[in-house]
């Protein structure tokens, strides 16, 4: 092989290692904000399997930063031995996404049942700032800017609104566009209008997108460093053997 070739081949080398930087950046912070979701909302869930793609998508996310600093090192230098381990943290890395993102497919389909608990929640809400299943209620409300299960009309059939007296709703249920809203259902127009159980849906649907697009994403960079890798190896020189003669 050609200097100039081998040199262009090592520059492609560092450049798609950078990429992997990023990709792994990417990936990493999707689970990072899946995890952090999934615990502060975790009084929603059936079960905490759903933190099973993040936990699994940061690890991803690891190998993925070590491939791309173990990809910028060899560009530099050569060694049969850092490329085969190159290679195999590459394949490494791609059996981690892929079952990342099996998983999230697999709860992505299943996000309607996974938040069953939900009802139960907001039937259970006392209003409470020591009860954290409600204050759990009232960060959702006001995050995701919605009111009730499926609308403001969920909370007239709780326990709390009757001993309210029956006129209001949470707070958290005001709209922020509104600073005088006091949560009166006299005044419905001044409250969020979807319910909470579609806005967690959508927001964790959108989390899970991102790691089950993260696979494509990381076979295709994969794919590039694969080729640049294999034909580094094929053309590697071969070190002079020298018969040593007995004395």
């Amino acid at each position: 092989m050609s200097d100039e070739r081998r040199k262009t081949l090592k520059t492609i080398l560092q450049l798609t290692s950078q990429l992997l930087w990023v990709v792994g950046l990417v990936v990493g912070l999707s689970g990072v904000y899946l995890l952090m979701y999934c615990r502060q909302s975790s009084v929603f869930f059936s079960h905490s399997y759903i933190m099973l793609p993040a936990v699994v998508t940061l690890a991803s996310a690891s190998f993925l930063l070590v491939s791309g600093f173990l990809g910028s090192w060899l560009s530099l230098r050569d060694s049969t031995f850092l490329q085969g381990l190159f290679v195999f943290l590459l394949v490494f890395v791609f059996c981690l996404e892929s079952t990342a993102s099996a998983l999230a497919y697999f709860h992505s389909t299943q996000l309607h049942s996974e938040i069953s608990p939900l009802s139960a929640v907001f039937k259970n809400y006392t209003g409470s700032s020591q009860d954290p299943n409600s204050r759990a209620v009232d960060a959702a409300q006001e995050e995701l800017q919605c009111c009730g299960v499926s609308s403001y009309r969920d909370w007239l059939e709780t326990s709390w609104f009757n001993r309210t007296g029956g006129l209001w709703v949470p707070h958290s249920c005001c709209n922020n566009t509104f600073s005088f809203c006091n949560g009166t259902v006299d005044q419905p127009w001044l409250l969020n209008t979807p319910g909470c159980q579609v806005k967690l849906e959508s927001s964790l649907q959108f989390v899970l997108s991102f790691i089950i697009w993260g696979l494509p994403l990381v076979f295709l960079v994969e794919v590039v460093l694969f080729v640049t890798v294999g034909q580094l190896m094929k053309n590697q020189s071969l070190m002079d053997y020298q018969i040593l003669e007995k004395h």
